[in-house]
């Protein structure tokens, strides 16, 4: 029976040892040099004008909440396309189903103003 666990062991051991390799190389070859430029913070290529603490609107903060409510959703519809020949009628009514009350959530989400934040 332990021999069974020894392609477990085995992995672990070479996913650890990549791991400390990995960082030990990384130390050895980085550059030590540190300048200006280099210590000032990088937000994609725009100098930044304020302040890293500076608060935000709580609508930046709900229409984040709503894409990522609205992407996972849409992330069901990936199974149901690839099981969709077994379900057949029935899976294509309730994919309409769930499509419809996505839409109802989206556009009651659109009229409330949650998505307008800029």
């Amino acid at each position: 029976m332990p021999e069974a666990y020894v392609p477990i062991l085995l992995f672990v051991l070479i996913a650890v040892g990549f791991a400390i390799f990995t960082l030990i190389v990384s130390a050895l070859l980085h550059s030590k040099k540190y300048n200006k430029v280099k210590l000032e913070p990088y937000e994609c290529g725009i100098e930044p004008l304020t302040d890293a603490r500076d608060r935000y609107s709580i609508r930046y903060y709900l229409v984040a909440m709503l894409f990522v409510i609205f992407d996972v959703e849409t992330v069901f519809l990936f199974p149901w396309a690839v099981i969709i020949d077994e379900l057949a009628l029935f899976g294509l009514i309730e994919m309409f189903v769930f499509l419809f009350i996505l839409l109802v959530g989206y556009m009651y989400a659109w009229r409330k103003g949650a998505l307008e934040w800029a």
